[in-house]
């Protein structure tokens, strides 16, 4: 079963750091475009950070130069490297592998940034 299962959320304090991991299973290879969202509560979910099959990158322009989307092909895992963070970071981070027709979303990890 094809699946998406991330880890590495919690509690910092602003200026702090986190790194994310979404392990992949099933059909789903992270060699192929991977991507990160973020939803805020009250707000709708948003693009955060990309990473294709070519590797290629791109960033949410709130996020650029401080987040860093990365895979691990043997590990079948994607990552998001979060630095300097903020409290208008604090959301719900998901991790989505589009694969038409078929879009695969992992559950969920809170990042809350706060003092």
């Amino acid at each position: 079963q094809a699946q998406l299962v991330e880890s590495g959320g919690g509690l910092v304090q602003p200026g702090g750091s986190l790194r994310l991991s979404c392990a992949a299973s099933g059909m789903i290879f992270v060699i192929n475009t991977m991507m990160w969202y973020r939803q805020a509560p009250g707000k709708q979910r948003e693009l955060v950070a990309a990473l294709n099959g070519g590797g290629s990158t791109h960033y949410a322009d709130s996020v650029k130069g401080r987040f860093t989307i990365s895979r691990d092909n043997a590990k079948n895992t994607v990552y998001l490297q979060m630095n300097s963070l903020k409290p208008e970071d604090t959301a719900v981070y998901y991790c989505n592998a589009p694969r038409p027709p078929v879009d695969y979303w992992g559950q969920g990890t809170q990042v809350t940034v706060s003092s």
